[in-house]
């Protein structure tokens, strides 16, 4: 799982996490990111992407979820 920014137009910051395999577990991840971040966001393509720079709220996140440290990846 990668959890990396990006610089978007006109300078514009976002968030994406990489590395879902499960549509649904995607989808559900992604909706709670959102409503716990209190930010925008979509979910497609295996991707997630929120608005802002939310590395380290979204990292503390995954691991409240059970992902283990070794498996997240933050660039």
């Amino acid at each position: 799982m990668t959890v990396q920014l990006y610089v978007i137009k006109r300078g514009k910051r976002v968030t994406q996490i990489k590395g879902f395999t499960d549509q649904n577990q995607m989808e559900s991840i992604a909706h709670e990111l959102k409503k716990t971040i209190g930010t925008g966001g979509t979910a497609k393509n295996g991707i997630i992407v929120l608005q802002g720079d939310h590395r380290s709220k979204v990292t503390e996140f995954l691991l409240s979820k059970g992902f283990s440290e070794e498996a997240i990846e933050v660039i």
